[in-house]
């Protein structure tokens, strides 16, 4: 579980099995210029080796391969180059992680949505920190979450998955944001579905919209002061736990809330890469071991 090589081989050859069509043979992608010998999928490979071990330092990192597997990395690009490329092959990693979940969720009729935070600073230090902003429409702000009641200043973390624990979609938005505007955009990607939720994403005018344009069932529980008031299933209720645990697991195995990113860019392409090392153990778990998916801390060798 702690050798590097080994967990890298695993990843390398799940991901060249996908058979993705932005791999050349080389597995660089498909690009006008001169080819890296240190292939793009070599370079996703190690960085969701280093999220699947839990390593949050890339110094460290480097500095582990370049003294225990220098024979092993006979390619290996430098560690400003292997940041540069990593941020560039953002939208190709979300297809790995795409490709990853569709062998989950072909067949899937219920999932659930919700929503974390996660901090650049300390509200403290908001007014001083220069973190991701780079430019206004991504930079972080002030928000509240209403589930541990505290203020925070960041991102919120918008999800869905499947009942499985397998995530469908994710999206970083502005920590002010209201979790309801996430699901505005949600009838584009799913359809013909029930949605399970919290009560931060009550609206009825927002049910009937999902309704009528793209048939998803928005389940939520009702506030006790409201007229006609019900007591929400116990099934969805346990159901919704299920994303909560999944979190959980984000912030435990893969530390999502440390992040040391200095750029919006960097810091998206960190959160991508702990996600895509989740489905890509939960996919190694069914199809390679058959073992529960969500069993996260074992070894994938």
């Amino acid at each position: 579980m702690h050798n590097i090589k080994s967990n890298f081989d695993k990843i390398y050859q799940t991901i060249k099995s996908l058979d993705l069509e932005v791999f050349g043979a080389d597995g660089n992608v498909q690009k006008p210029g001169k080819r890296s010998q240190f292939s793009d999928i070599e370079v996703i490979s190690l960085s969701l080796v280093a999220e699947y071990m839990s390593l949050d330092s890339e110094n460290w990192l480097f500095k582990k391969v370049k003294s225990d597997y220098q024979d092993q990395f006979p390619f290996l690009i430098d560690r400003t180059r292997f940041n540069r490329r990593k941020r560039l092959l953002f939208p190709i990693m979300e297809k790995v992680r795409q490709q990853l979940a569709t062998r989950f969720l072909e067949f899937e009729e219920y999932f659930i949505v919700d929503s974390m935070p996660l901090e650049v600073c300390k509200v403290s230090r908001e007014r001083r920190a220069k973190i991701c902003k780079e430019q206004f429409e991504n930079a972080p702000d002030k928000g509240f979450c209403a589930s541990q009641d505290f203020y925070f200043y960041g991102y919120k973390l918008q999800g869905v998955c499947s009942v499985n624990g397998v995530f469908h979609s994710v999206e970083l938005t502005k920590a002010s944001v209201h979790d309801t505007t996430f699901l505005k955009e949600i009838n584009s990607q799913l359809s013909d579905c029930v949605l399970i939720g919290d009560k931060g994403y009550l609206s009825s005018s927002l049910q009937l919209d999902l309704f009528h344009s793209a048939n998803i069932r928005l389940e939520t529980p009702m506030r006790i002061n409201q007229r006609n008031y019900k007591k929400q299933d116990w099934v969805f209720r346990k159901t919704r736990k299920r994303l909560e645990t999944l979190f959980s697991q984000l912030c435990d195995q893969f530390m999502i809330r440390r992040n040391y990113a200095k750029s919006f860019q960097g810091f998206k392409t960190r959160i991508l890469a702990k996600i895509t090392a989740l489905t890509l153990i939960q996919f190694i778990n069914k199809f390679d071991f058959n073992r529960p998916i969500n069993n996260l801390k074992v070894a994938i060798t």
